[in-house]
């Protein structure tokens, strides 16, 4: 199981992920209260194993930009908000998550466009002005039938300690994604939290997850 820990605004946050077993770690360049700069994230990179996946997330910037950040924070992948066509997450030269905000079926309709231009799809609950970290949850019956979509899922929206088991067991998604669930306050970590969600997402799913 491919766990990501986003919203990392900080070393200790990072390195306490890590050590609890996160396959991830996402940085967001975008406005959010856990945005953060290149060059706070270059530092914090310099510091991290190479087995953890770094993971720059963006929204509407251009290809130019990403590429930019992604090579001066040697990140491992990016996560593309805004809608970026297949040709762009194509563009980009890094393995790419494209998000989508699902807010009813029809939301899943262009996912199988992206098919060998994503490395994944991130499915996130939709918000009319935010990207994600809303801390809400969507229904997750409209991604029953996922392998329809082929595309590995990475799920997000709303999810916590306490209901990642049960998300894990109904939707058996490739990875899942986690944010405002496991903070104290917008940007900052719980260190229970984190270590609870990582084992409970594990803890009923043994296949191997998303591989980079």
């Amino acid at each position: 199981m491919f766990v990501k820990v986003c919203g990392i605004t900080n070393a200790k946050d990072a390195h306490w992920a890590v050590r609890c077993g996160a396959s991830a770690l996402g940085f967001v360049f975008c406005a959010s209260p856990r945005q953060v700069t290149p060059e706070e994230v270059r530092v914090i990179r310099e510091e991290l194993s190479p087995h953890v996946r770094v993971v720059g997330v963006f929204t509407k910037e251009s290809v130019h930009r990403v590429r930019e950040v992604a090579t001066y924070c040697r990140l491992d992948l990016v996560q593309l908000h805004g809608d970026p066509s297949p040709g762009v997450c194509r563009d980009v030269g890094l393995p790419c998550i494209r998000a989508f905000r699902v807010r009813d079926e029809t939301s899943l309709r262009s996912v199988r466009d992206y098919r060998g231009a994503v490395h994944a799809v991130l499915l996130d609950a939709w918000d009319a002005e935010r990207a994600g970290g809303t801390g809400r949850v969507f229904d997750w019956r409209l991604v029953s039938r996922k392998e329809a979509l082929e595309i590995p899922v990475i799920l997000a929206g709303g999810l916590t300690p306490e209901n990642v088991g049960e998300a894990v067991a109904k939707v058996r998604p490739h990875g899942v994604d986690v944010s405002s669930g496991v903070e104290t306050r917008p940007g900052i970590k719980d260190p229970t939290l984190v270590r609870r969600f990582v084992k409970r997402a594990r803890s009923g799913d043994a296949r191997e997850g998303i591989r980079v």
